[in-house]
């Protein structure tokens, strides 16, 4: 069992298309789907949790890169949610779902990712490192109000509803995963925890994230085949969303930057935290979650596609790694 989860992790992107297949034909052969949506808040907690146990909290004041982490700041919460909800006012401004969704994936930053996508390109891995924390804390500490500031005027937006959710599916898990981690550490050692144990859970993050797709796509069946244009149209924006930010993230992090932390910089800002967004999505807004999840489970696809096709081309955008990055 924990193997193919493994290997659903690696092949994420086809593992999220299978999902949303199965949940798609699940949800016409069901018809009455409304009993999937008593899965959602343990799906949520499956989902954020294990992701939480290997968050390097400890690392956050390390470093000595504060102009690094200020851009990615003003970049992450002053740039990228206009953007995002500009692309989303343009291509939806009639149908809110779909703008709220284009607005939570824009509002949430950095994930896992960050730090192997990161590490993969020979960036600054501490950097990663502290902009994944702080990406995550600014984030779920900003998103509700934004939402109410962007959104409020269009639909009905449970602004308390949102804050308790927000406490509920991020705060209590990170502070049960830090302390999960400590005692992980204090009973069997900094080594065999970082080599051995840290590395068993984010599968079962991704198990949560599939059948969290899973249940929206199957929640969202019959309004997909009574309108299947408005679920392809939501290809074209995300595209549009991702590589704007790859080409700003891009821009600043070689006219500012060394190599190592202009890749940290990119990494840091364009990948969005699709994890919470998809938790926020389905445990806040009713019914109106599942239209949300499936601009949130497109994200996922073209998110980790873009990732790995920037890492092939960064040697050429930024250089070859230094040679101290090896030492």
């Amino acid at each position: 069992m924990f193997n193919i989860l493994k290997l659903a992790q690696k092949k994420l992107s086809l593992s999220i298309l299978i999902f949303m297949a199965a949940g798609f034909i699940t949800g016409l052969i069901l018809k009455n789907t409304a009993g999937l949506k008593s899965f959602i808040l343990p799906l949520t907690f499956l989902m954020v949790f294990p992701m939480m146990v290997t968050l390097p909290l400890r690392q956050i004041a390390s470093g000595k890169d504060m102009k690094l982490q200020i851009v990615a700041q003003i970049i992450n919460f002053g740039i990228i949610p206009f953007l995002g909800f500009g692309i989303g006012s343009l291509f939806f401004g009639d149908n809110p779902e779909f703008l709220l969704g284009f607005l939570l994936v824009s509002l949430l930053p950095t994930s896992g990712m960050t730090i192997s996508w990161t590490g993969m390109s020979k960036g600054n891995m501490p950097a990663a490192v502290k902009m994944t924390v702080l990406g995550l804390i600014l984030g779920s500490v900003a998103a509700p109000f934004y939402i109410q500031w962007l959104m409020g005027a269009k639909v009905s937006v449970p602004l308390s509803k949102i804050i308790i959710q927000v406490a509920v599916i991020v705060v209590l898990p990170l502070i049960f995963g830090f302390l999960t981690q400590s005692l992980l550490i204090r009973k069997f050692g900094a080594v065999k925890y970082k080599e051995e144990i840290k590395q068993k859970f984010p599968p079962f993050s991704t198990l949560g994230v599939l059948l969290m797709v899973f249940t929206a796509m199957a929640l969202k069946a019959d309004s997909i085949v009574t309108n299947p244009l408005s679920f392809l149209s939501l290809i074209v924006p995300l595209l549009l969303l991702y590589i704007l930010n790859l080409i700003l993230s891009t821009i600043i992090g070689k006219r500012f930057f060394n190599r190592e932390d202009a890749l940290s910089l990119v990494y840091g800002t364009v990948l969005r935290n699709l994890s919470i967004a998809l938790a926020i999505a389905m445990t806040s807004f009713g019914k109106e979650g599942s239209g949300m999840a499936l601009v949130i489970a497109l994200g996922y696809i073209i998110q980790i596609q873009l990732s790995a096709l920037y890492v092939k081309f960064s040697d050429r955008i930024f250089g070859s790694p230094s040679a101290s990055i090896y030492r």
